[in-house]
């Protein structure tokens, strides 16, 4: 069978399953469309937890990113297993044991106030939907490819299933929707890794053949027949071609100090993830599901530095040189059909600048980074794909690298690049739409709670009745799928970026004021609202500045990039809290004595709607 049908099959299957939890695990009350009802085994929800973490980012983007950019990759990964660890060891027990179940809950309640629950609310709308960008954009990316339709009708469909799940079952339809797609996901992500590793390292294991001799064909072309490391290749590789080698970094060191740490505390600070550790039924059980969590997590992150050396090695060896044509005789090297596949989905480009017929990759230039300008050609001389639009840059010759490749393909093609059988192929589809369609969901239910439970019930209408306020949750449910598949159509970057800006933002609200209400009896109410607005407001104006409106690299403070600024803001967010806490008036007697008790392990801690 064709690699389409297999896709619709695999994929049909697992949307079969999941609409099928859906309808099981439908929410007949706002404790099961919020939380789940808080009886959620531990095993299933760290599953359910390493989907929701693992989004587009982390399985279609992540080794896309560190396929280019190699070392300072490594970011990514640091930050985000780092970021998992300090959530599940210093904040999620105390953030269950204080028993509410939203992180504007904590902030309204902790900080006694209204207005810090409305800034909350605000913070955590904000974070989300910046994050899903990233999400809708992965599903987008997929059924472009595989459903050969384009990007609008792929985040179309997205919305039309995560609309289903999300507003019939909430938290409780999520959590077993995305213990299946965990299952898809990272079945799909290690099949081809496995298959790979083997092709270039007679390695079953990925994580040991990607630091393992090169074999195949491209180990016999070794002169001497010496057998060399696969990153030596990868670097030699590079260096012919006139790219920086994949082991070094161009990034200075202050930033990617921020970049991780932005990472690290803005996981910790995601409020979809928090939400996660009020679904088990006990303290002792959040700590449980966040080691299982940590452990089903590592298995593809400790994947993906391997994925993406693979790829880029099997990339550069089948289009480098290769001549476009497919009329040429066969003892010519020639473009693979996947090269003229993606094509079609504009998420690959060639123009062919000195007309010799033959792909030219190399490092020589900027003008093919970044997103790609389309024109339609007008003449015969470029060969043109069934949209009839190739990359043009602004001046075709003032570098002499003739492809555009979108780093959030690398992952998907990496299959079809290998030529690995169509099944394989179609499987990176199914798990590619279970990591976007398993966070988007988690993110849709944290606005949807957000706006329903924070603001609705907590703040203007105390009095609402249960059925009413889970009606206003599903309503809320589906403008926000809405206003997500808007973003996924327009994206303001690649998912990997899009969601290090999330991160951002959630490290430059979130992170201190939870950290300190839990760690500091003396952080009042005004201390911790003003440091929120100050860090996300500063944070959102770097980014919206450098990414919108026109700000240049070499006008980055301190040459911090967008992606990082939001270690800046948290220090800010931090020194605004603690100065300000220490001129004012210290919190009531009976908050201080909270913090004394979300601090002490003892008790189970239960969650609840308590108003």
């Amino acid at each position: 069978m064709d690699v389409q049908t297999w896709t619709f099959l695999i994929v049909g299957a697992s949307f079969a399953l999941y609409i099928g939890i859906a309808i099981w695990s439908r929410a007949a009350s706002t404790g099961e469309f919020y939380i789940a009802g808080g009886g959620v085994h531990p095993v299933a929800n760290g599953m359910a937890t390493a989907a929701d973490w693992m989004s587009a980012a982390s399985f279609i983007s992540m080794a896309g990113l560190i396929s280019f950019t190699g070392y300072d990759g490594s970011v990514y990964l640091m930050g985000w297993t780092g970021g998992y660890v300090l959530l599940a060891l210093l904040l999620a027990p105390y953030l269950r044991k204080f028993g509410k179940f939203t992180v504007p809950d904590f902030v309204g309640d902790r900080y006694y106030s209204h207005t810090g629950r409305i800034i909350a609310v605000f913070c955590a709308i904000f974070v989300s939907f910046t994050y899903v960008a990233g999400q809708m954009r992965g599903v987008g990316v997929v059924f472009s490819r595989f459903l050969e339709v384009d990007i609008t009708s792929g985040v179309l469909i997205g919305m039309a299933l995560v609309f289903f799940y999300a507003t019939l079952g909430g938290m409780k339809g999520i959590t077993y929707t995305q213990v299946a797609q965990y299952v898809v996901l990272i079945f799909a992500y290690m099949v081809p890794a496995i298959f790979i590793s083997i092709l270039l390292s007679n390695n079953p294991l990925p994580q040991l053949g990607f630091g393992g001799f090169l074999s195949g064909e491209l180990g016999s072309q070794v002169a001497g027949g010496q057998q060399i490391y696969l990153i030596d290749k990868l670097n030699q590789l590079h260096a012919e071609l006139g790219f920086a080698e994949y082991t070094s970094g161009t990034k200075s060191m202050l930033d990617i100090f921020c970049i991780t740490m932005a990472l690290m505390v803005g996981t910790a600070g995601l409020p979809h993830v928090i939400i996660r550790f009020y679904t088990v039924p006990k303290v002792r059980d959040a700590r449980i599901s966040a080691g299982w969590a940590l452990l089903f997590i590592a298995i593809l992150y400790t994947t993906a530095p391997a994925v993406a050396a693979f790829a880029r090695t099997n990339l550069i060896g089948a289009i480098s040189n290769a001549t476009y044509s497919s009329s040429a005789p066969d003892s010519v090297k020639k473009i693979p059909g996947w090269f003229k596949t993606w094509e079609d989905t504009g998420l690959i480009a060639w123009v062919d600048k000195n007309k010799d017929g033959k792909v030219r990759y190399d490092g020589s230039g900027s003008a093919m980074v970044g997103k790609p300008k389309f024109a339609v050609a007008e003449d015969d001389s470029t060969p043109l794909g069934a949209s009839g639009e190739r990359l043009f840059s602004n001046s075709p010759t003032d570098n002499t690298n003739e492809v555009y490749i979108d780093r959030d393909i690398m992952v998907l093609a990496n299959p079809e690049i290998a030529g690995l059988p169509n099944w394989v192929i179609a499987l990176i589809a199914a798990g590619g739409l279970a990591a976007a369609l398993s966070t988007a969901a988690g993110l849709l239910l944290v606005v949807s709670t957000a706006i329903s439970h924070d603001l609705v019930k907590r703040t203007f209408n105390p009095n609402i009745s249960e059925r009413s306020e889970l009606l206003t949750a599903r309503i809320s449910a589906a403008a926000a799928v809405i206003v997500a598949g808007y973003f996924g159509i327009n994206p303001p970057g690649f998912v990997a970026q899009v969601v290090a800006f999330a991160f951002g933002l959630a490290a430059s609200s979130f992170f201190p004021a939870i950290i300190l209400g839990i760690f500091d009896k003396k952080m009042n109410r005004e201390g911790a609202l003003s440091g929120m607005v100050v860090g996300i407001v500063f944070t959102a104006m770097y980014i919206i500045y450098f990414k919108f409106l026109g700000g240049t690299s070499d006008q980055w403070f301190l040459g911090i990039s967008p992606e990082g600024i939001g270690t800046l803001g948290m220090i800010f967010n931090t020194v605004v809290a603690v100065i300000v806490s220490r001129l004012t008036t210290a919190p009531p007697e009976h908050i201080q004595e909270l913090v004394e008790d979300i601090r002490i392990p003892r008790g189970a801690g239960a969650a609840s709607e308590a108003h």
